[in-house]
Parts: structure tokens; C-alpha cells; sequence
């Protein structure tokens, strides 16, 4: 007997350049900055918040939609700081993290052929989430090296079989974030239309320098239209608990239950109960910003002893660096180079691009203890 041919329904998905960069920085030794995830731990209070609720029993499916205390806490959270009121019953989604939000909105809304915008370079779970529901992709591409929206490229792309539009701020991999005018624009742009927004918000507590997150949620005409998106796992310091959320108007989100409920159901009982008693206080998440800009002044400080020259990073825990007075190397090789002779692991810029786009720029991640960067700095120190 042999195992029947299957085709794929990803043909062109293989071994990302993640998990590739980060097997070479445990082969070799490096130090890792090119994961993008903390290296220490979150909160012990609300760690033992989740094991209080395991003790007492909370281990059995919740709702479809999530526990409900969470619900209500999320809602008061996006109301405190972006001013408008989402229903927790009808309007707010638990979900098994960020990524399982973002497949289940474009399966809830994308039909085979409609056509899905999204802008260059981005998160890789973007594309295929598109093919699989029958999408066609558009790649817009962010304007070189700021990474600011081309609206004029963006309204361009406009077409009847528009369905979508995939926007990411705080974003990853630039650590550029959308100013209050360009969502505004955004919003005048797509008024005329049907197209629907997914709003990919994970960083939305790390702004730095004083400037505020505008979330979806903060601009009425994008707010009706948009699916915003966040995570726990990013906000607390704990990615693998993978827990996040969707807010959405009621009608965007019924349809996005029916999807929820036959992929992932619902979402961890306790770590719902454990995050649902931590959001009590508000601090954790308001002194996010403060925390990670520590980090990030940290971190460009000491590359201003290295031949990288730090782009601007105004949100998320990302850095991008542009290596041009280190080497000529297209940026994939560059970063096997870093790893394996510097003992530093980044990642290339262009893998956030399909086929690549090369512009000597590659990610480097401070979401690091503070021993972690000062001795990848030291290593850095090298070029």
C-alpha cells in the first residue's frame, strides 16, 4: 500500500524563514533576535490567577464566544482607551490567538475570487489565509524604508471584487505605526465602498514617544467595517498561552462565530478566567509602552557602536537595521552570515515580501532580557 497523492492546498508554503533562522541560531550558538517573542517570563500574579481557576473547577468548555467576564473586560478596556463601545455579547470573540483570529475573519468573508489587499511587507499568515478560503491576493507594497501607506497605490488596487483589506499597526516586521491622518485617510478612501477591514492591532500597547495607538476602533467608518485584532500573548508576555480577541460589529461578528465555532470551538477555560481577573487592573497593559521603549532606547543606543544603522521604530518590539555599510549580501545570506560568525540571528526583510525584496535591511527583536541584548550588542560590536 502506498499513501494516496495529495494536492496541496498551499503549494508554495515551505519551511518559513523563522523556523529556518532559528534552527541555525541553536545549531551555531547565537543568540537569538530574530524570534519575535520575549525571553523572560509574565506576570506571576497572573500566572497564578490561571492556576486559581484550574483549583476551582473551571476546566470545562466555556462559551463558544469566550467566558463572559472576559468579554465585558475587553469591552470596558478598548472603550477606556479608543472610545467606543463594543457589545461583549454580540460584538467581542475570544479567540485561540491573533493568527486564528485573522484565518477565521477572511474565511467568514472572502468568497472564492473576491480579491484581498494587503500591504508589503507583512505578517506571513496574511497570504495563505486567503488562498485557502479561495481569495485572490493583491500586494500593495508599503513605501521603501518608511513603510508609510501609498494611498494612492492602495486606491489603485480598488476593484469591484475588492472584499478586503488586511492593514497591520503597530507594524511588523518596520515598527512603523499609522498616524491618526492615514487612518483617516483610509477611512475616506474605502467610504464609497463594500470592502471590509481586518485591523491587525497585537503591538497596540507598545507606542512609543508619547504618541497614542489609533486603533480601527477610534475612527467610526473604519470601526463599522473592521474586524480589529489583538493578543494577550503579546500584550502579557505570554505567546504560547496563544489567546487574543476579535471586536467587531454584530453582523461582521455573527458571521465570524459560525467560522469560530467549527475551527477552534472555543478557547482554554482557565488562562480565559486567569486573564478575565488580571484585567481588573488596567496597569499592566498602560505601562507596556514605558517597558518596551526602555528597551528599544536600550537597544539602539548600543548599535550606535556597530556599522547597522537602526531605521526609525516607533511600536511593536522590533528594529529594523539597515546593514549596507556591513556587507553587499542579499539580506537572507546576510542574516546566515550574522548567525553563524557574528552569533547573532536576524531576519531578513525581504521574507516578509513575495519573491523577496532586497534593500539590505534585516529584523532584529528587543522583546529580550537585559543581559540578552547588552550581549548581542557586544557581538554586534564586531561589524
Amino acid at each position: 500500500m502506498t499513501t494516496p497523492t495529495l494536492e496541496s492546498r498551499l503549494p508554495s508554503v515551505g519551511t518559513t524563514i523563522f523556523t529556518v533562522m532559528s534552527a541555525l541560531a541553536q545549531e551555531v550558538g547565537a543568540i537569538n533576535l530574530g524570534q519575535g517573542f520575549p525571553d523572560f517570563e509574565g506576570d506571576p500574579a497572573l500566572v497564578d490567577h490561571v492556576a486559581a481557576a484550574m483549583r476551582e473547577g473551571l476546566n470545562q468548555y466555556p462559551p463558544m464566544a469566550g467566558v463572559p467576564q472576559l468579554r465585558e473586560r475587553i469591552a470596558a478596556k478598548i472603550e477606556s482607551l479608543y472610545g467606543r463601545r463594543y457589545d461583549p455579547g454580540n460584538e467581542i470573540t475570544v479567540t485561540a490567538g491573533a493568527t486564528q483570529a485573522i484565518i477565521t475573519a477572511v474565511l467568514a468573508a472572502v468568497h472564492p475570487g473576491d480579491e484581498v489587499i494587503v500591504l508589503e511587507p507583512c505578517y506571513d499568515s496574511y497570504a495563505p489565509s486567503i488562498e485557502l478560503a479561495g481569495g485572490r491576493i493583491v500586494r500593495v507594497p508599503l513605501v521603501p524604508r518608511t513603510f508609510r501607506p501609498d494611498f494612492a497605490r492602495i486606491a489603485a488596487a480598488l476593484t469591484p471584487r475588492t472584499r478586503m483589506l488586511i492593514i497591520n499597526s503597530p507594524h511588523n516586521p518596520s515598527a512603523t505605526v499609522w498616524t491618526r491622518a492615514e487612518m483617516e485617510q483610509l477611512a475616506a478612501l474605502l467610504a464609497p465602498t463594500r470592502v471590509l477591514l481586518v485591523s491587525d492591532e497585537v503591538y497596540e500597547h507598545m507606542v512609543f514617544d508619547g504618541a497614542a495607538h489609533v486603533s480601527a476602533a477610534c475612527v467610526p467608518a473604519l470601526a463599522e467595517r473592521a474586524f480589529v485584532v489583538s493578543s494577550f500573548g503579546k500584550t502579557y508576555h505570554v505567546t504560547g498561552w496563544k489567546v487574543g480577541y476579535v471586536a467587531a460589529p454584530a453582523a461582521l461578528t455573527a458571521e465570524f462565530r459560525k467560522v469560530h465555532q467549527f475551527n477552534v470551538f472555543t478557547v482554554n477555560t482557565p488562562v480565559q478566567h486567569g486573564l478575565a481577573r488580571y484585567m481588573a487592573d488596567p496597569q499592566p497593559h498602560l505601562k507596556l509602552p514605558a517597558f518596551y521603549q526602555r528597551k528599544r532606547d536600550l537597544f539602539r543606543n548600543g548599535l550606535a557602536a556597530t556599522r547597522l544603522e537602526p531605521l526609525t521604530s516607533q511600536g511593536s518590539y522590533f528594529q529594523v537595521v539597515d546593514y549596507s555599510r556591513v556587507s553587499d549580501l542579499p539580506e537572507a545570506e546576510f542574516c546566515q552570515w550574522l548567525t553563524r560568525e557574528v552569533g547573532v540571528a536576524a531576519i531578513p526583510l525581504s521574507a516578509f515580501y513575495e519573491g523577496g525584496f532586497e534593500q539590505r535591511l534585516a529584523r532584529l527583536c528587543f522583546a529580550k532580557q537585559d543581559q540578552t541584548l547588552l550581549a548581542a550588542l557586544k557581538r554586534l560590536e564586531r561589524l
